[in-house]
This record gives structure tokens, sequence and C-alpha cells, in this order.
């Protein structure tokens, strides 16, 4: 993402933009002509979501818990709403593929505030969205369990 002003649009990139020519193209902006102009350029990633590689395993070592530990408790620590990612997690696993509304109402959340709070978690590898809901991941499952049973985050 870059700031352009439209003196730095090519033909290419209006090309590239569906537009026949950079006139074309510079006609169509919407808006005041004094706010900011950004260049978006998307490009092909032919890898593996790296959230998706964290997400599956299911056997974390005693460090790689550890280290969820002190992410979560931080996590949990910056917001106002104190420790929330347990319960978060708790919600989920015991409610899959359960719409985000219901999820968020059982915590008396906002549903947008859920799914923020949802994204921090997937961050992490610890959920996975579905068409409706979520689910734990495989390490979401497996740091739950760790929680449940081993310490009382």
């Amino acid at each position: 993402m870059d700031l352009v002003t439209p003196r730095d649009i090519d033909p290419g990139q209006a090309c590239e933009a569906g537009y026949t020519t950079v006139k074309e193209l510079v006609a169509d902006l919407r808006g005041d002509k004094k706010t900011p102009l950004y260049r978006i350029r998307f490009h092909r990633v032919d890898e593996p979501d790296p959230r998706d590689e964290l997400a599956a395993q299911s056997e974390l070592t005693s460090g790689e818990l550890a280290a969820l530990t002190v992410q979560l408790t931080r996590m949990d620590n910056s917001g106002s709403r104190g420790p929330w990612t347990k319960a978060v997690l708790t919600q989920i696993a015991d409610h899959p593929a359960t719409v985000s509304t219901v999820l968020a109402g059982t915590l008396g959340w906002e549903r947008q505030d859920f799914k923020l709070h949802v994204r921090r978690l997937k961050q992490l590898g610890l959920t996975i969205s579905l068409d409706v809901g979520y689910r734990l991941s495989p390490r979401g499952e497996a740091y739950l369990q760790h929680i449940r049973t081993d310490s009382p985050h």
C-alpha cells in the first residue's frame, strides 16, 4: 500500500485497475480531492497461511504452552474486559459452529467486540472460522485441555 497522487499513476496501473486510461481512473475517484489517495497492490501467495500451520499443531511442548500462557495473560491484562481468553476459548469449545451473536450474548458482549477478540485468538492459531461460528483448532484444543487440567489460568 502506497500513498500516491494522481500524477503517480501510470497507464499500466490504470489498465491493471480496469480502466482504459489514467484520465478515466482519476475521473472515477470519489471524495474530496484533498483526501489522501492510496494505491493497494495484491499478489498471490502460494504458501500456506502460517496461522493454518500453527493451528494444526495438536501436540504442544511445555515451552510452547508456557509461551501461549504468557501471550494470553498479556491479552487478558491489556484490555478493559479483564481475563477473557479462557472464557472465549471455552465458549467456542462448548458451542462449535454457533453463530457469533449467540456466543457473544452468553458473555454479555456485543457481537463485533466478540469477533475482534476471536480474531486475536486466531492469530495465535487457537481458533478456526467456519461458515457459521468457530471451532477450536487442534492447537486451541490442546491449549484449552492444558489450562483446564494443569493450571488455573
